[in-house]
């Protein structure tokens, strides 16, 4: 079974599927955490905003990425600042005050696990009495990708958004001199498997956990690549990395973490390649201002309530790629959304 490119474009899907995060996060910010309120009197910076609203570092950049996003803030010279359109509709001293509106929608479900959600700087699922974290594992925490029926149903869920996307990302990505990839975090082995059938020279790994593995070994077989395709169980953040790998991808793999755990696993790769050797991090890529686009922001807040995770910007990957001594490339789009940002060691 062949791998192929869609020919109608899924991204509409995908934007729609996440809207309701921007009603969600607007109501939060009128009626939970009157933010707007809090710059009535002008600019403020980034880091008192979120000490008013006593959020931690990561849902504040949720929240206020959003917001900047949505046009209703705007960050000049390192201030925040209200826009003319939150002036006159979003402030309850205006005369065309619309909060009050927005405010109906306070105590909706999806409003007040948003809240909570900003509040705690959990993801769902991260509490010992709750049923299980969706899609990152750690000590002290109950990963949904530890139980066999969990981790197989939201394996082949994302694998749903890797099919249309892996084809892409494989024609874009020239790995005619790679000889080993090994597939960080690589879930079904969708992206593995596409680069393994456009590159019939080339073998690959993919490194996860065992209930996720058994899924990408049957994938692997579905598409007669298992005989080039080891599925290797591990923990990417301290177990060693296998051995004469020379390309390592990381798809949609740090947005699940917070910038200590980014940081740390660029790092971690970097250390595993040979000199010359490639890190494909395919992800989505936030503004480096941290204004939009809105698709993307909107994912984030998704990202922010399932995983301990957001979306960055590219400024903030090739950081992270030049502190791990590696030199980075220029984005490649692929779907959804997605590009391909490669370090070069």
């Amino acid at each position: 079974m062949k791998l192929m490119a869609s020919s109608i474009d899924p991204t509409p899907i995908f934007e729609i599927f996440r809207g309701n995060y921007a009603s969600e996060l607007l109501t939060a910010a009128v009626a939970h955490f009157h933010v707007f309120e809090m710059l009535a009197d002008g600019p403020v910076a980034f880091a008192d905003l979120r000490n008013c609203l006593g959020l931690a570092d990561r849902p504040c950049h949720v929240l206020v990425t959003a917001l900047c996003a949505f046009g209703l803030l705007r960050s000049q010279n390192g201030l925040l600042d209200l826009t003319d359109l939150t002036r006159e509709h979003l402030l309850p001293a205006s005369p065309f005050d619309v909060s009050g509106y927005v405010g109906l929608a306070a105590d909706n479900p999806g409003v007040l696990e948003m809240v909570e959600r900003l509040r705690s700087n959990q993801p769902a699922g991260g509490k010992p009495e709750e049923k299980g974290a969706a899609f990152i594992f750690r000590e002290g925490i109950t990963s949904a990708m530890e139980e066999e029926a969990s981790a197989r149903h939201l394996t082949l869920a994302l694998a749903g958004r890797a099919k249309n996307v892996a084809p892409i990302l494989a024609q874009l990505v020239n790995l005619d001199s790679a000889q080993l990839l090994l597939d960080v975090g690589g879930g079904s082995g969708i992206y593995s498997i596409a680069c393994l059938q456009k590159n019939q020279g080339l073998r690959a790994i993919v490194w996860d956990r065992p209930e996720v593995l058994k899924v990408a070994q049957e994938v692997a077989n579905a598409y007669d690549v298992a005989q080039r395709l080891e599925c290797r169980p591990g923990d990417m953040f301290c177990d060693p990395f296998p051995a004469g790998v020379d390309v390592i991808l990381l798809s949609n793999v740090l947005h699940d973490w917070d910038v200590p755990e980014c940081r740390a696993l660029v790092k971690r790769c970097a250390d595993a390649l040979p000199s010359g050797g490639r890190l494909l991090i395919h992800d989505v890529f936030l503004n480096d201002t941290l204004d939009g686009p809105l698709p993307i922001a909107l994912y984030s807040a998704a990202l922010f309530t399932l995983t301990e995770g957001r979306a960055y910007s590219a400024l903030d990957y090739r950081t992270w790629l030049t502190e791990a001594g590696m030199s980075a490339c220029r984005i490649v789009p692929t779907l959804v959304h997605c590009g391909v940002l490669e370090g070069m060691k």
